[in-house]
């Protein structure tokens, strides 16, 4: 933990990232959440750690191996943070095995069984080795460790087992053979649900099935026994560091070691009953290094498969549905985008239909009256309506414009696929600036009759993430808005050149310093009697300039309130009682997302929502946009967000950088978690739109 340069503690955001981890973690063990969703979380837990050590630990054993002696003192720090960070990883190694075992046992309660291979029974047998027989022969070849040097052509993404096969030499004792194979997760999935028994149900993880089928396996080779143990690794990802002030000196370590790692396997996880003798020849293959993770684990690995865990019709297991809701104001026969132009509208995806926004870009596509649409995709679903539409519109006739991001980590693929697919329907794609990523979510509408439109997201214009993420979509027909959004694809394309935008906060260019001025602004108006609050909603706050200048604020007398889920570099555990400076951690059905900024701006309170964290990142090497909110309705409804997190002690948990991750208190809480309230006031809200013919 370091010191931030003005008032306060600054905790690097690595840690801070295990300590949100560890919530979700939290989230898996609580009772009350129904049992297939804890085990949706295990598998959530896993595949954020998965993901962590190949991008973020991946990044510090870099620049902790750095010889240079320009980033000695950077090479120190990260090794500090990579040992930190075993540390804390050890520990929760413990909590997530004792969560899985108290799953285990909840599911035995509800008749649910998880059976290894040993514990089938002979009906069991007959049945997996005729499941086998259709749906996995064929898929598995072993590999001899003897004949290979390393792994290199192996994937991360994969579970595999170890084998070592007994046979009988000619003189009658035993030699061994040793053996790998990935295991057919992605073609057969990783559980096999076998028949029901005596109304109860029983589940089989793929590793089991493949271990009573071991004979099939290696036919024809003359082992009379085997043993078979799982293992998995996960690979050096890319370099990212963006997460400091030290970020000049680590840029140059990156640039140097840019090749020199990447792609090599960093952790190892395997059956903790491998034998030795198993366990040197894998670990030999792997060559990892002396400051890679070895762990001990147990039987099963690859915990991220738990978020396909077989469905059950038991109502009692699962969230009650929230389906969602389709605004009668942005419905009907009307024209929607004459709606906008009448008034601003707003979506807050799930709980309201991401249809209305595809429903806008179908009008657009199909409106005599539109002339041209540009839109940012930064991600985009394998079927993508959104797509659709952009060719539709081109077809006819209009000008299309995409900016199609293609560094957004693991969608590279899927979103070269669409680009290619745009460019033949004669769409303008751009992809992205050189050096900067562009995260922004805006769409622009332009007209051939009366006002241009515009759509700016907190979110992906993803139907995907729409259904699972928290986002807000501001639909306005605001010149002064419209015109700068437009003027934003302008700087995609030129982003060297100086556009100053008055209304809009755009980065690179002035969102920080903007940022930092309306927060020297509550100081101020603090000092001279006036209102003077924070309140904000955004996944993560590591920027050291923001972190100061936040903490500078609250020293002032300026109440600062925040609900941030992932990252935040704040510490707030040994604040002076006077310091108003307290900060929310949900996490529940749906993943936060959205990004909303209050200032009491000394009582004309001003309202934003982007597509930026407080990050250096988005502040310093993204493209990223934040808007105004002016029209009062939208601007209440954004309140409602910021206020309903901060009043949320049923799915809350305080962030004050010491990883406790107690419970959440305040002076009014909800009876119910934020999200469930958000969902019962927008169904109240909308049996009144709909009652009274509000459009």
């Amino acid at each position: 933990m370091g010191k931030s340069k003005e008032t306060g503690p600054y905790l690097e955001r690595d840690i801070s990232w295990m300590y949100f981890n560890r919530r979700v973690l939290q989230e898996a063990c609580k009772e009350e959440v129904p049992l297939l969703e804890r085990i949706n979380f295990l598998g959530i837990y896993s595949n954020n750690l998965d993901e962590f050590f190949r991008v973020r630990v991946a990044s510090q054993n870099r620049v902790a191996e750095w010889g240079g002696k320009a980033g000695l003192r950077e090479s120190k720090a990260a090794a500090d943070i990579v040992r930190q960070l075993g540390k804390i990883n050890g520990r929760y190694v413990k909590d997530f095995e004792a969560a899985v075992e108290q799953v285990n046992k909840s599911l035995a309660d509800n008749n649910i069984y998880i059976i290894s291979d040993t514990e089938a029974d002979g009906e069991q047998l007959e049945f997996i080795r005729g499941y086998y027989q259709e749906k996995i022969d064929g898929f598995i070849v072993p590999v001899w460790l003897s004949a290979v040097r390393h792994l290199d052509y192996e994937t991360d993404e994969n579970i595999y087992l170890a084998v070592k096969a007994c046979r009988y030499t000619v003189t009658g004792k035993e030699a061994y053979d040793y053996a790998y194979f990935s295991l057919p997760v992605r073609s057969c999935g990783r559980f096999v649900r076998l028949p029901d028994k005596n109304g109860k149900s029983y589940i089989m993880y793929i590793d089991d099935v493949v271990r009573c089928c071991l004979p099939k396996v290696f036919e024809g080779n003359g082992f009379v026994s085997f043993s078979a143990y799982t293992f998995k690794f996960t690979r050096d990802a890319e370099m990212e560091i963006d997460n400091d002030q030290r970020s000049g000196i680590l840029q140059k370590i990156a640039k140097g070691l840019k090749n020199r790692r990447k792609g090599e396997p960093l952790r190892f996880i395997y059956d903790e009953d491998m034998p030795e003798d198993l366990l040197r020849r894998v670990i030999r293959r792997l060559e990892l290094g002396e400051r890679d993770t070895v762990m001990k684990g147990g039987r099963y690995q690859n915990h991220k498969d738990l978020m396909k865990f077989p469905d059950f019709p038991d109502s009692r297991l699962k969230y009650p549905p929230l389906y969602s809701i389709h605004r009668s104001s942005l419905d009907g026969p009307e024209s929607l985008l004459e709606r906008i132009k009448a008034q601003d509208r707003f979506l807050h995806v799930p709980y309201h239909s991401f249809d209305s926004f595809i429903r806008v870009l179908h009008e657009a596509a199909t409106s005599r009256n539109v002339s041209s649409i540009k839109i940012t995709l930064y991600r985009l679903a394998k079927d993508s309506k959104v797509v659709r539409a952009l060719i539709a519109a081109a077809r006819n006739g209009k000008k299309v414009t995409v900016v199609i991001e293609l560094l957004a980590r693991f969608d590279e693929e899927s979103n070269m696929q669409w680009s290619q697919k745009l460019e033949e329907a004669g769409v303008k794609v751009i992809f992205g600036v050189e050096g900067l990523k562009v995260h922004s979510k805006v769409l622009h509408i332009g007209m051939k009759k009366g006002p241009d439109i515009a759509c700016i997201s907190t979110g992906n214009f993803h139907e995907g993430n729409a259904r699972a993420y928290t986002d807000c979509i501001l639909m306005t027909s605001s010149r002064r808005i419209v015109k700068e959004v437009d003027e934003v694809f302008d700087f995609i394309e030129k982003p060297y050149t100086q556009i100053h935008f008055k209304e809009l906060l755009v980065s690179p260019n002035e969102m920080k310093n903007k940022f930092l001025s309306l927060i020297n602004a509550e100081i101020r108006n603090k000092k001279n009697g006036r209102p003077a609050y924070i309140k904000m909603k955004v996944n993560h706050i590591t920027d050291p300039e923001m972190v100061s200048r936040l903490y500078e604020a609250a020293y002032a007398g300026v109440d600062v309130d925040l609900s941030v889920r992932g990252n935040c570099s704040l510490v707030t555990d040994k604040l002076p009682g006077n310091c108003h400076l307290r900060i929310n951690g949900i996490i529940d059905r749906y993943l936060e997302h959205s990004r909303i900024f209050i200032f009491a701006a000394g009582g004309e309170e001003k309202v934003f929502i982007g597509s930026a964290d407080w990050m250096p990142r988005n502040l310093d090497n993204r493209i990223e946009v934040v808007v105004p909110v002016y029209d009062p309705t939208v601007k209440q409804e954004m309140k409602r967000i910021v206020d309903y997190a901060l009043k949320d002690v049923r799915q809350g948990r305080t962030v004050d950088g010491t990883g406790r991750n107690q419970a959440w208190t305040c002076v009014d809480p909800l009876e119910t978690g934020s999200q469930q309230a958000l969902y019962q006031y927008y169904q109240q809200l909308e049996n009144k739109e709909a009652q009274y013919g509000n459009k």
